[in-house]
């Protein structure tokens, strides 16, 4: 057989199969997701110039696909930022920025009356606003996540106890646009990004409040009755809130003889007994 022919024989194999694989693609084709009105946005064309063979999908359809669009309160302290934080989300596809607030209360007074799927609060609010914003929120309603923006891998106490009290993940002060996207998308999808750093100091923080839940279930008087204003100091303390007044430095002086505990950090795992 010359080389022509064998060229030809190739060509008419090839040309064979394409055929095939153009029907494939058709029977598949009936399974493809179809336009508001019922016809498939798509169909398989085969009919090639002489000489040439393959197909073509051509779109008959231009229906837009419009997913359900993300939305965002930001919480953040200095106008100027929040402008410049929702201007550029707002650009962002599949973004919404549902408002922009500046203070703790105005956070909560929004969150009661607006859809908020992702919080975004600054962890440079005062009086540790932030870190009381996501134990309120995690109270509140489970579905809106709390991403908190700002912090540093340096101090890594600080941040755990944002993840301590329900953050959905957190923002680097370093951290670039995409991966501020990128973690507001994750979270989103019940998903976290932590780096290597991270995931090891959460899992040593996991292992210490595993023995001290046990320690306390332990050693804890069944009959223990603390009173509503100690009940308040332990909320305070639980929520990682500095409390050195001195009539409350005297109430936690007392929470730590009752619970039979040793430190603030034992006593606070008392308020899972509670709320059994």
């Amino acid at each position: 057989m010359s080389a022509q022919e064998r060229a030809k024989t190739v060509a008419g194999n090839v040309e064979g199969r394409v055929h095939e694989l153009a029907e494939e693609v058709r029977e598949q084709g009936k399974h493809l997701p179809s336009s508001t009105n019922g016809p498939p946005l798509f169909e398989v064309k085969d009919g090639q110039p002489p000489g040439e063979v393959g197909f073509s999908f051509t779109r008959i359809d231009k229906a837009p696909m419009n997913p359900i669009p993300i939305k965002v309160l930001l919480v953040i302290e200095v106008r100027l930022i929040a402008n410049l934080f929702a201007s550029v989300l707002e650009d962002e596809s599949g973004m919404e920025i549902a408002g922009f607030v500046f203070t703790l209360e105005d956070a909560l007074e929004f969150l009661e009356t607006h859809q908020v799927d992702v919080v975004l609060v600054s962890a440079g609010l005062p009086d540790q606003d932030a870190l009381r914003l996501t134990h309120t929120v995690m109270e509140r309603s489970l579905a809106t996540k709390v991403l908190v923006l700002g912090l540093s891998e340096e101090n890594q106490q600080n941040t755990l106890r944002y993840i301590e009290a329900g953050a959905a993940g957190y923002i680097l002060k370093d951290s670039s646009l995409k991966e501020l996207i990128d973690v507001i998308r994750l979270a989103q999808r019940g998903e976290a990004q932590v780096s290597t750093r991270m995931a090891g100091a959460m899992m040593e923080r996991l292992f210490r409040l595993a023995r001290v839940f046990s320690a306390v279930e332990n050693r804890m008087d069944g009959d223990v009755r603390l009173t509503s204003r100690e009940l308040e100091v332990l909320e305070f303390i639980s929520e990682g809130l500095v409390v050195e007044v001195g009539t409350v430095k005297n109430h936690v002086h007392r929470i730590l003889e009752k619970l039979n505990v040793s430190s603030r950090q034992e006593a606070a795992s008392y308020l899972a007994f509670i709320k059994k």
